[in-house]
């Protein structure tokens, strides 16, 4: 028995909630991996869940109606029976686009223009043949059966009866039994971080870490997931859910990861994608353009988001099979699995090392032969799937329950050579058989595999020029700058806790972090103020600027290793550009305690510290000396703004719908960069201190920051 809270209900730890009635389990909400939570229960994963009135969480990026596992769950290992899903018809709508995707695949598919030969090209699959192969059910309908709440915001379930109630929770009567559910479902993400480093991460020239070894109906261990890490940049293939979040928690700056690369879209493998969409700044996303079309499918009809929206969200590089695909100087080659949906695994090549990545992949030589029979795989793809090439040095090979997975067995048959260079994954580790030579993937920061390389020519160069690229206010300088930054720029290092700057006395070099952290003690705007910045952000630039002492101590909070450029030098590399300008803006706004308004703010607190230094170069302050209408209703407008202080009234009809305070937000994010009227007129009162954001550079900020938009989305009403 589940044992109920006493509102009679149970709150699962992953989020959502559980209520034991006469016909079973009734759950609602499904936040990711909750079938972790369930499947070992009494009367196993519930058949009947019920949709919250919000589903789909924007600002965190994650969905509360993850059903494919359970769905999967209940088909496959409970003899073949149906989910119950309890929602509105728009709800209905809405998941019939995101299962359809998942668990059918897409409906058309034409492959030619991926495949550098199209259809003649050598492993071209029939990929429609493969899914119907693999699909042992024919319709979304034989496991899936919705059930819509009626006019009077009723469903009946059985003898069950679930009631959406004006308040938006649920009641769930049950004979003489009345439970109510809150009507929104919270969410909490388990995952293991391993051990924390004690020092910042230091991307290698070549590594690779396990983000999650195991698999979605694993209970013990986290959902497969890795990084690549190529020339000091991170590349996440598949990242589970919140991996950002154990990122920052293991030590390990989120900015050293600059790109995706989306293998399928079962929930497994694209939930952490979309979330990794919303996190700090812009990534590349590589993907087929079939599995990026199923990608944008699913979660425009998830988020009710335009499709145009998300897309200028990240930047999409569609892979082509048979020709190179260069990702942080290494040459990746991309195939088509063997799938129940398209899915794509990998190989790369970088200086004398080599990679293998399967993704989910049956790799069975009978059941080949099988398909090849059965006209499922033509002659070149039947080759392709056979001439596995298991003399790569390094391989990572999925393995599960077949036929949509690898038998662990056939992977502890291979020759002890190729076992040896074997790491397997999507495995849990009571699964794994004993006497192998086979590795099974270890988790956590700490236990990154470095192998062995000799680097490339210039390396020291790469990655001072890669430091450079990172630095906002110094993107678009011309090549020339690059060759006089690698004439001027220092290295300097600094052991924890030792003092970099002392308050009071005159600069003389401005710093860039290669590595490392450090703290800002005794701010003259703000005297109890604690600022850190860590890799890839720049600190002294305001004494070298405006010819003033030291505003700040500033002490290296871990070891730091910081590329230092001389005051006379420093001038010397800006002169010509807008630089000095800009900086000598962004000290004057920070004079205004920009750095207090925007952390303290309910929306701009999650901010990083980089995010909020480019905010600030695009801000101005202004007061209202008198009662203003700032935007009007059913009007275009040009400025969206920042509450100092003061207040700012939000009206709709001639109607008071919110008051507005310091930190908030004044304006609808969307209207403002699409050039559409605003659906609220925003009132200043006299003496209101605001910010000003101008269009254009909302739009350019937002490019480059997409998380930020989320953020920016307020619901007024």
């Amino acid at each position: 028995m589940v044992s109920s809270e006493p509102n009679g209900f149970t709150a699962l730890p992953r989020g959502g909630y559980l209520v034991d009635t006469s016909e079973g389990y009734i759950q609602f909400g499904s936040p990711p991996e909750t079938i972790k939570d369930t499947m070992g229960l009494e009367k196993q994963t519930p058949l009947v869940f019920v949709l919250p009135n919000k589903f789909f969480h924007v600002e965190k990026g994650i969905s509360i109606a993850e059903l494919e596992f359970p769905i999967y769950f209940n088909f496959f290992f409970r003899g073949g029976k149906k989910t119950f899903i309890v929602c509105s018809a728009e709800q209905k709508e809405q998941l019939t686009i995101v299962l359809g995707e998942s668990l059918m695949g897409p409906q058309e598919v034409n492959l030619s223009s991926e495949f550098i030969d199209g259809a003649e090209s050598y492993g071209f699959p029939d990929i429609k043949a493969e899914m119907a192969y693999f699909r042992s059910y024919k319709s979304m309908e034989e496991v899936v059966e919705f059930v819509l709440f009626d006019d009077s915001h009723k469903a009946k379930f059985g003898g069950i009866t679930i009631e959406q109630l004006p308040s938006n929770e649920f009641l769930v009567v049950d004979g003489d039994k009345k439970t109510k559910i809150p009507g929104e479902v919270d969410f909490h993400v388990k995952y293991d971080i391993g051990k924390r480093l004690e020092e910042p991460f230091q991307p290698p020239l070549i590594g690779i870490t396990c983000l999650g070894p195991s698999h979605g109906f694993d209970p013990s261990d986290n959902t497969s997931g890795f990084i690549i890490w190529l020339n000091g940049q991170g590349i996440m293939v598949d990242p589970p859910v919140n991996s950002t979040e154990w990122l920052r928690e293991s030590n390990v700056n989120p900015k050293f990861i600059n790109s995706i690369i989306l293998t399928h879209c079962h929930a497994d493998h694209d939930a952490g994608t979309f979330q990794k969409i919303l996190e700090e700044s812009k990534i590349t996303i590589y993907a087929t353009a079939t599995v990026m079309e199923s990608f944008l499918k699913k979660y425009c009809s998830l988020t009710k988001i335009p499709r145009k929206e998300i897309t200028d969200l990240f930047d999409f590089i569609p892979v082509v099979i048979g020709r190179p695909t260069i990702i942080n100087g290494g040459e990746f080659y991309f195939h088509y699995a063997i799938h129940s949906i398209p899915s794509v695994g990998f190989e790369f090549f970088f200086q004398d090392q080599s990679f293998y990545y399967t993704s989910d992949h049956l790799n069975d030589p009978e059941a080949f032969e099988d398909m090849y029979k059965k006209g499922v795989l033509p002659e070149t793809r039947y080759q392709f799937l056979k001439d596995f090439p298991w003399d790569r040095k390094i391989i990572y090979h999925e393995a599960g329950v077949p036929p949509l997975h690898t038998k662990i067995s056939y992977l502890a048959s291979l020759p002890e050579e190729v076992q040896k260079r074997i790491t397997v994954y999507h495995i849990a580790a009571k699964d794994m058989p004993k006497g192998n030579h086979l590795t099974l993937a270890k988790f956590g920061i700490e236990n990154t595999l470095y192998p062995e390389i000799t680097p490339p020519k210039h390396q020291e160069a790469f990655q001072l020029l890669e430091i450079l690229s990172q630095i906002d206010i110094f993107s678009g300088f011309p090549i020339e700058k690059a060759k006089e930054f690698l004439q001027i720029v220092k290295e300097e290092r600094f052991r924890r806790g030792e003092q970099i700057i002392k308050k009071g006395t005159h600069g003389d070099r401005f710093f860039i972090i290669a590595s490392g952290n450090v703290r800002f003690e005794g701010l003259s705007s703000d005297h109890s103020a604690v600022k850190r910045y860590g890799t890839y952000e720049y600190f002294g630039e305001a004494s070298l600027i405006l010819d003033t002492v030291r505003q700040a101590d500033v002490y290296a909070e871990t070891d730091v290793l910081a590329l230092t450029i001389e005051k006379t030098r420093f001038f010397q590399f800006i002169r010509g550009s807008k630089l000095h300008e800009n900086l000598i803006k962004l000290n004057s706004i920070r004079e205004t305690n920009t750095w207090k308004t925007l952390t303290e703010s309910q929306t701009f607190r999650g901010l990083t510290s980089y995010q909020v230094t480019q905010l600030e170069l695009i801000l101005k302050l202004e007061t209202v000396k008198k009662e203003a209408v700032l935007i009007e209703e059913n009007q275009t407008f040009q400025n969206a703004y920042i509450v100092r202080s003061g207040t700012v009234v939000v009206m709709q009809n001639h109607k008071t719908i919110r008051e507005l305070g310091a930190g908030d937000f004044v304006g609808e994010i969307y209207s403002l960069t699409k050039g559409l009227p605003s659906h609220f007129s925003f009132i200043a009162w006299p003496g209101t201190e605001l910010y000003v954001l101008s269009q254009e550079d909302a739009i350019q900020y937002i490019k480059k920051n997409p998380g930020v938009y989320m953020k920016l989305n307020t619901v007024y009403n």
